[in-house]
């Protein structure tokens, strides 16, 4: 009787041990580091880092859509690295290709070095002709899931804690995704009906929103009255044709958007996991919170923030203008589109848009935003300066 009673007080001992333990709080999330981030347009965030033992400082885009990390293989060329080959696919809107890596290297930031990271080499070219500024890299999952990450919009500053317990600011309301090496939120949106489904949270997409057409024609979301207009985007391995329109409402946490701009996307390559996850969310819509992003929790907590009642983009051009050479070179124009009815055409040279005569990309695309307004555009045809006048069309 003895024996059965000390060995009823060690199981007592040992379970209300294991549940001190337990129950014991994790300590506080401790501040590291605090560093800017440059917003370039749709708000896709550019920081910047040095690599390993190299001392020119490098642009890396910030994206929640990236299963990893990930270098440009003319940053690689340049600085002499050489990737090992592998058999991994990797799969953009673009196309999929095998990529080859460059491991276990540091990755410097103002006051954080990130130790034992594996990149794989990709060409970014695109994404360096579409924002006028070369890209180095992508900054995906391989750095979000070691720490806590808050994006201020409002002071374009980037915070970085260890993972712990976090006090987020009063005001908000945090979000629970569905993580995997990419956080995927079940959102309320409307459009011809209500739906619920899943979509990526994408800080690397500068758009709002996008569908891809197979949910969109299975769902039958898109008022069938309203006719989408063709466009260009870019993607992973390149550029491709899209469709553009708005979607009435979605809902993020406990906020309503009315009116968003929609990207449907032929999805030939199933990057969006169609029939388990519908498209994405981007950037232009998430910047009107303070993000903190909390992989370790699986958590985002949102602040609604000064850009939140911003207007969304409405504009439709039709034109396809990327930063080539040191020129601003005119790719493609869609047939019908305002660009065509303009009288631009592929191969033109823009000089300046209004009265803006930068060669800055970013500044021209931020003026050809105007919907309903006349816009001049000054441009080189051969040997030929001319001037045309371009009215962007309103989607909405």
């Amino acid at each position: 009787m003895k024996d059965l009673l000390g060995i009823l007080v060690f199981i007592f001992l040992l379970f209300t041990g294991r549940a001190q333990e337990i129950l014991r709080p994790l300590p506080q999330a401790r501040f590291i580091t605090k560093f800017p981030f440059k917003q370039y347009s749709g708000g896709v965030m550019v920081i910047r880092a040095t690599l390993g033992n190299i001392p020119d400082s490098m642009n890396f885009i910030l994206d929640t859509g990236s299963g990893g990390i990930s270098l440009d293989s003319s940053t690689c060329a340049y600085f002499n690295l050489k990737p090992v080959p592998s058999d991994t696919t990797i799969r953009g809107m673009g196309g999929e290709h095998k990529v080859g890596f460059i491991f276990n290297q540091q990755l410097h930031f103002p006051g954080l070095t990130v130790e034992r990271l594996n990149f794989h080499v990709n060409d970014y070219d695109i994404l360096s002709s579409v924002y006028g500024e070369k890209i180095d890299g992508i900054i995906g999952y391989s750095f979000f899931s070691r720490y806590i990450v808050k994006l201020d919009f409002d002071s374009s500053l980037l915070s970085v804690y260890r993972p712990g317990e976090m006090d987020y600011p009063r005001g908000g309301t945090v979000i629970r995704p569905a993580f995997t090496t990419l956080p995927i939120l079940n959102l309320t949106f409307k459009d011809n009906k209500k739906q619920n489904f899943n979509f990526y949270f994408d800080t690397g997409a500068g758009l709002c929103f996008l569908l891809s057409e197979e949910y969109a024609k299975d769902s039958s979301i898109i008022q069938p009255r309203r006719k989408p207009y063709n466009t260009q985007a870019e993607g992973m391995g390149g550029r491709l044709q899209m469709r553009l329109t708005i979607v009435k409402m979605v809902q993020v946490g406990n906020y309503k958007f009315r009116n968003v701009p929609t990207y449907l996307f032929d999805d030939e390559f199933k990057v969006t996991s169609y029939p388990f996850v519908g498209g994405l969310l981007g950037n232009d819509l998430l910047r009107r919170f303070n993000l903190t992003i909390n992989y370790p929790k699986r958590e985002i907590h949102l602040l609604p923030n000064t850009h939140f009642k911003e207007p969304f983009d409405y504009a439709y051009t039709g034109v396809a203008i990327y930063y080539i050479d040191g020129l601003i070179v005119v790719e493609d124009v869609i047939p019908g589109s305002p660009a065509a009815k303009a009288g631009l055409q592929k191969d033109d040279l823009i000089v300046g848009v209004g009265k803006n005569f930068t060669n800055n990309i970013m500044a021209y695309k931020t003026i050809l935003q105007s919907a309903g307004e006349n816009i001049k555009i000054t441009i080189r045809r051969g040997d030929k300066l001319m001037q045309v006048t371009l009215r962007p069309l309103s989607i909405l």
